[in-house]
């Protein structure tokens, strides 16, 4: 009844707002929107140009498209301080009146989202604010504590308060991207990704790509994903030649024909893992975006972190492997074993 009486009004009864960076962040942000924010008025903020192809605006609400203050400052005098204004005023203009705010956003450290906790609420009329964490892949997989130089850079983004009360920053200490912040409520977690948070207020996500009941299920295909090997010291020619010969005998072993290959820029006319029966992909939008249409129920490389991209948009249900990660030539001994931990707990095949 007081939802109803709210709505009359004008003010919309909840809201939620999603912060987003990267073609993870947007499928995410859909998946939350779909399962964990029905009803509410959803208001999608983008703050990554390249990203605007890939957004289905008649998926929200309103989408905003919001310049990064430090990269895009507005012309003249205090032109980042004034471009964090305008971003606020902008976002609040597309939430509206509303009386529960729902953030988004996978870190709440960064000044150009931070200071939407303490002025959304504000310019909207909200009385219930919530901070909700959208997963970011392998960033999710460690803590990444706040070091003595950003606790005192907060201090001093708390500063712009005194020339915009809007501007206030709002502190926290603990992991960077907010998941011990008193503020935060709820992190969202990509199945089967490992991570450190607090089990109570962990939330598995769905998988990112949903299928409709009854959609036409993936032809038997594979992606091989290149990456420069012999270009930055990874692999000799000789052991290149070897990844990519022990690719191509797995995949005709399980009756695979129609192999798509994902070249490298870097890797050069013979660099990467390319056999003469595969058919280049030529894409023109990011590799997680284009899985999201075109799921590959098997995908093979070396150590390229497009595996791990895969894992995160396919789910389980994807076979992945790696092949010749043993023989990689890795800065350190460290890196070796923990990509090679990383694949295993990823469910990504070693051979």
């Amino acid at each position: 009844m007081a939802g109803t009486e709210t709505a009359a009004l004008g003010v919309t009864p909840r809201a939620a707002v999603y912060f987003v960076a990267s073609p993870l962040h947007y499928l995410a942000a859909r998946r939350v929107a779909l399962d964990h924010e029905a009803g509410a008025r959803q208001v999608l903020v983008c703050y990554r140009p390249a990203l605007a192809g890939m957004i289905r605006h008649a998926d929200w609400d309103a989408v905003v498209l919001m310049p990064w203050p430090r990269f895009d400052p507005l012309p003249g005098l205090f032109g980042r301080l004034r471009r964090t204004l305008a971003n606020l005023h902008a976002v609040a203009a597309a939430v509206g009146p509303v009386s529960e705010l729902h953030l988004h956003s996978p870190v709440y450290d960064t000044e150009a989202i931070n200071y939407f906790l303490h002025a959304l609420p504000r310019l909207t009329g909200a009385r219930v604010r919530r901070a909700r964490i959208l997963p970011d892949g392998l960033l999710n997989l460690q803590r990444h504590p706040l070091n003595a130089a950003k606790r005192f850079a907060q201090r001093l983004r708390g500063l712009r308060r005194l020339a915009n009360p809007l501007l206030r920053y709002t502190p926290f200490s603990g992991d960077r991207i907010g998941s011990e912040a008193a503020f935060v409520d709820r992190i969202y977690v990509l199945d089967g990704f490992p991570h450190d948070y607090d089990p109570a207020k962990v939330q598995v996500l769905a998988p990112l790509v949903q299928r409709e009941a009854g959609a036409t299920r993936a032809p038997m295909r594979a992606l091989v994903v290149g990456q420069p090997l012999v270009v930055v010291g990874l692999l000799s020619e000789a052991e290149r030649a070897i990844v990519a010969e022990r690719i191509d005998e797995w995949l005709t072993a399980m009756g695979i024909t129609e192999v798509h290959y994902k070249a490298h820029p870097r890797e050069g006319a013979r660099g990467g893992l390319s056999r003469p029966r595969y058919r280049p992909l030529e894409i023109d939008e990011p590799l997680e975006a284009y899985l999201a249409r075109e799921p590959y129920p098997v995908i093979a490389g070396c150590c390229s972190t497009a595996l791990y991209t895969a894992r995160q948009i396919g789910g389980a249900d994807v076979r992945i492997a790696a092949f010749g990660v043993g023989q990689v030539r890795f800065k350190t001994s460290d890196a070796r074993d923990n990509a090679m931990r990383l694949m295993r707990q990823l469910g990504i095949e070693i051979h």
